[in-house]
C-alpha cells in the first residue's frame, strides 16, 4: 500500500519556535525555583500540551492563578494587549510566543484602529486568536465567519478587511467576494499565515490523488479542522486522527489503495509519524490474517510480495524523509519566509524542518512574510535539528563569479575605500567582496596618505586574483591611465582646424595658458589672449574656468594644439567711429608719455594721441610737466582713423568746452596762435612711429 505524505506536514515555525521556548522556559523555571504557566493550551495539541505538562509546563485559563514571580507563556494565538499588561503588574516573567504571522496581524489591526478605520476580521468568534486580535484594535472590529455574517454588517466607509491566521483560504475567497459587493473601496488585506496556505493548499492537490486521506492533529486546532475540511471536500474517504491507535481497523481494507497524509501545523512530528507506522504495521497485519485462494499463477505472482511480508518492517524516519525535498550542504534553494524575529528569519524550504537564517546572513533586512528568497544551505542539521541557511552566502557567491568575469574581459569594477593598511589600501568592492589597492597602483604620482582614499568611490581593474583564497588585488593607476588614452584618443578624433570647443582652464605658465578639451591639452599663448597686451595669463582667466576657444592648429605627432582666445572677442577697432564720434568728450586715465605727446586709454586695445600742443591750454616744454602715467584727464575726440588706428583727442580743447580755460587767455602775446601752428606738423608725424606699435 502506498504512502504519500504532504510536503508541509507538522510543526510549521512559529509553533516549533514555541515549544522551544517552552522547553527552555521549563528548564528555566526548574533553575530559578519557580513554577512556570501558559495561559490557555500553548498550542491546540493534545500530544505537545501532554509533553509540556512532563516538563513542568501548567496550562491556566486566567493571570490571577500564577504565583507572582512565576514565568508564564504567551501561547502562540496571542493575546490582548490588557492581559500582557495584567501579567507585568502582576510582577511574571513574560516569554511571549506569539507566532510571528499573529504579532504581524495585531499591528495591522491596531493602526488601522489608530487610524479611525473600521477592522472587518473574519475569523472563528469564539478562537482566542480572534479575541485577542479584535483587543488590539482601538477602533470599531466586527468578526464575521460566514458570508451570512457579512449581511448583518452596517454600512461602513472604507474598511480594511483581515483574516485569522489559520482561516480557510477558500472560506476567506468565498467571504471576501460578498465583503467586496457590499463594500466597493473595502481595503482587503488576506493575512493567513503562508504556512497555513501552502499547508492547505498541499493537502487539497495531495487528495485529488489519492484513495483516502488521514489528518493528523489536534480536534481543537483550527488549523488542523480546516486541513480536514478542505481534504473531505476533495476525497470523502478522509479521517482526521489525534493519535495513531486511532485509526480505525476497517480503514485499511484494500490493499492497493493510495493513502495521503497530511498533518496541522501544531502536529508534533513524532505524533504523525507514529501514524505512518501504525498504518505499516496495519497493513502487515492484515496481509497476515487473509485466507483467500488464489491461483497458482498469481500466487507465482505474488511469491516476491509475500517473501516481502514474511519480514514486514515498521515505516522508519527514513522512509518518511524520502517523501521530503532532499537537501546538502552548499545547496541552493528557494524557500518562503514564514516568520521573522529580531534575530532570525524562518524559511520554509520543503524539507521535513523550516531553515534559519540569522538577520547577520541576510541580506534583505526588509523581508517580509510571504517573500520567496533565494538561500544556500549551511547545515542540514546543527544538532538541534535546524536547518541552517544563508542568503549572503549566495549574495557573496554571485558577486565572486561576476568579478571573475569582469576580470577575464578586462572591466573595471566600482569599489569604496575602506582601510588604510600597510603598503596600501583596502576597498569594497561590489557584492562587499574586499580587494587590496598596492599604494603604487592608487595613483599615477606618489601618495603620501593612503587615508584619504578611505571612504571615496573608484573605479578598479583586477591585477591579480588567488581564486583558492578568494583574494583580489586591483588598480586604480591602471584605470587613470587607460581612461586617460581613450579620452586623449576620442578627442583627437573629433577636433579640427577652425572648430571652435568647450575647454577648461587648467594652469598658467609665463607665455599661455593651457586649457584641458576633455582628453588633450591645448595652448592659448599670451598674444592669442587678448586683442591688447597681457602681462600674465592670470590677468584674464583664472584656473578652472570654463571658457570658449577656438582651434588654430593641431600637430598630433607632436601632441600640439594651438588655441586662440581673442578671436571669440569683438575686436577694439570694430565700429571705432560710432563708439568714440569727433567731438566726444572723454574721461580716461594716461598710459604712456612720449615727447611728443601722452597716450591716453580709450579701452583695452584702443589708445589715443594727446599732442604735446594739446596737454594744456597754454604751451608746455615737456609733457612731464602736466601729466604724469594714470592720471584721469578730460580728453576731446579730434579725429578717428579706423584703417590707421589712429584716433587724436585734445585735452585743451576739452578744457575749452568746458569753459574751464581763462577769461583773459587770449590776451597772452603769441600763445593761443603760435602753437597749433607750430606743433601741427608734429601731431601727424610723432603717431606714425609710435601708434601701431603700442595698439598692436
Amino acid at each position: 500500500m502506498p504512502y504519500t505524505i504532504a510536503r508541509y506536514a507538522g510543526y510549521c515555525a512559529g509553533v516549533r519556535r514555541a515549544m522551544e521556548i517552552a522547553f527552555q522556559a521549563a528548564r528555566e523555571a526548574r533553575e530559578l525555583g519557580v513554577k512556570c504557566y501558559s495561559l490557555g493550551e500553548l498550542i491546540h495539541n493534545p500530544e505537545a500540551v501532554s509533553a509540556l505538562r512532563k516538563e513542568g509546563v501548567v496550562s491556566i485559563d486566567r493571570v490571577e492563578e500564577a504565583e507572582k514571580g512565576s514565568i508564564i507563556l504567551l501561547r502562540s494565538h496571542g493575546v490582548s494587549p490588557q492581559v500582557e499588561e495584567q501579567c507585568r503588574r502582576q510582577g511574571l516573567i513574560i516569554r511571549d510566543t506569539t507566532c510571528g504571522s499573529v504579532r504581524a496581524l495585531h499591528t495591522i489591526v491596531r493602526e488601522a484602529g489608530e487610524a479611525g478605520i473600521p477592522v472587518i476580521l473574519v475569523g472563528e468568534p469564539d478562537h482566542p486568536e480572534v479575541q485577542g486580535t479584535a483587543a488590539w484594535c482601538a477602533g470599531p472590529c466586527f468578526i464575521v465567519q460566514s458570508e451570512a455574517d457579512v449581511e448583518a454588517l452596517p454600512d461602513l466607509d472604507r474598511p480594511l478587511a483581515v483574516s485569522q491566521t489559520t482561516f480557510s483560504l477558500a472560506a476567506w475567497e468565498r467571504i471576501l467576494k460578498r465583503l467586496e459587493t457590499r463594500y466597493p473601496r473595502l481595503d482587503a488585506r488576506c493575512t493567513i499565515c503562508p504556512a497555513t496556505q501552502k499547508r492547505q493548499q498541499e493537502a487539497q492537490a495531495l487528495a485529488a490523488k489519492v484513495d483516502a486521506m488521514v489528518v493528523v492533529g489536534g480536534r481543537s486546532s483550527a488549523n488542523t479542522r480546516k486541513l480536514y475540511e478542505v481534504c473531505r471536500a476533495i476525497c470523502p474517504r478522509t479521517i482526521l486522527v489525534e493519535r495513531a491507535a486511532e485509526i480505525p481497523a476497517h480503514f485499511i481494507d484494500i490493499h492497493n489503495h493510495h493513502i495521503g497524509i497530511a498533518a496541522g501545523a501544531s502536529t508534533p512530528d513524532w505524533s504523525f509519524k507514529e501514524v505512518v507506522t501504525r498504518m505499516n504495521d496495519m497493513e502487515h497485519i492484515d496481509q497476515e490474517t487473509q485466507q483467500e485462494p488464489v491461483a497458482q499463477a498469481e500466487q507465482e505472482a505474488a511469491a516476491p510480495v509475500e517473501q516481502e511480508a514474511q519480514e514486514p518492517q515498521a515505516l522508519t524516519m527514513e522512509d518518511i524523509e524520502k517523501t521530503v525535498v532532499r537537501i546538502r550542504t552548499g545547496q541552493t534553494v528557494t524557500g518562503t519566509v514564514v516568520q521573522i524575529t529580531d534575530d532570525e528569519v524562518c524559511v520554509n524550504i520543503g524539507y521535513k524542518s523550516d531553515g534559519l537564517i540569522k538577520r547577520s546572513d541576510l541580506v534583505d533586512q526588509d523581508v517580509k512574510l510571504g517573500d520567496e528568497i533565494e538561500v544556500e544551505v549551511v547545515k542540514v542539521n546543527d544538532g538541534e535539528g535546524n536547518v541552517l541557511l544563508s542568503q549572503r552566502n549566495i549574495v557573496n557567491r554571485k558577486a565572486w563569479d561576476a568579478l571573475m568575469e569582469k576580470y577575464e574581459k578586462g572591466e573595471y569594477i566600482d569599489a569604496v575605500g575602506k582601510e588604510a593598511v600597510k603598503g596600501g589600501l583596502l576597498a569594497s568592492v561590489e557584492g562587499g567582496v574586499r580587494a587590496f589597492v598596492p599604494a603604487s597602483q592608487l595613483a599615477q604620482r606618489y601618495v603620501e596618505k593612503i587615508s584619504q582614499f578611505v571612504g571615496q568611490p573608484m573605479k578598479l581593474k583586477i591585477i591579480d586574483v588567488d581564486k583558492q583564497k578568494k583574494r583580489i588585488v586591483a588598480s586604480r593607476k591602471q584605470v587613470i591611465e587607460e581612461e586617460a588614452k581613450a579620452k586623449k584618443e576620442a578627442a583627437w578624433e573629433r577636433l579640427e582646424v577652425g572648430a571652435v570647443v568647450t575647454g577648461i582652464v587648467r594652469r598658467f605658465a609665463d607665455f599661455g595658458a593651457f586649457v584641458d578639451l576633455g582628453g588633450v591639452d591645448g595652448l592659448i599663448h599670451i598674444t592669442d589672449l587678448a586683442w591688447n597686451r597681457v602681462a600674465h595669463p592670470s590677468d584674464v582667466l583664472q584656473v578652472n574656468q570654463e571658457i570658449q576657444v577656438k582651434i588654430k592648429s593641431l600637430d598630433r605627432e607632436r601632441e600640439r594644439i594651438q588655441l586662440g582666445y581673442k578671436e571669440l572677442m569683438p575686436k577694439p577697432w570694430d565700429n571705432i567711429e560710432e563708439k568714440y564720434p569727433v567731438g566726444a568728450i572723454l574721461e580716461r586715465p594716461v598710459v604712456r608719455i612720449r615727447p611728443f605727446g601722452a597716450f591716453i586709454e580709450l579701452e583695452p586695445g584702443v589708445d589715443g594721441l594727446v599732442h604735446i600742443s594739446q596737454v594744456a591750454p597754454t604751451r608746455v616744454a615737456k609733457v612731464e610737466d602736466v601729466l604724469q602715467e594714470g592720471q584721469m584727464v578730460m580728453v576731446k575726440v579730434l579725429a578717428v582713423d579706423p584703417e590707421a588706428k589712429r584716433i587724436s583727442l585734445s585735452i585743451r580743447q576739452a578744457l575749452e568746452d568746458e569753459s574751464q580755460l581763462p577769461e583773459n587767455l587770449d590776451e597772452i602775446p603769441g600763445e593761443a596762435e603760435e602753437a597749433p601752428v607750430e606743433e601741427a606738423p608734429a601731431a601727424e608725424e610723432a603717431p606714425a612711429e609710435e601708434a601701431p606699435a603700442d595698439a598692436e
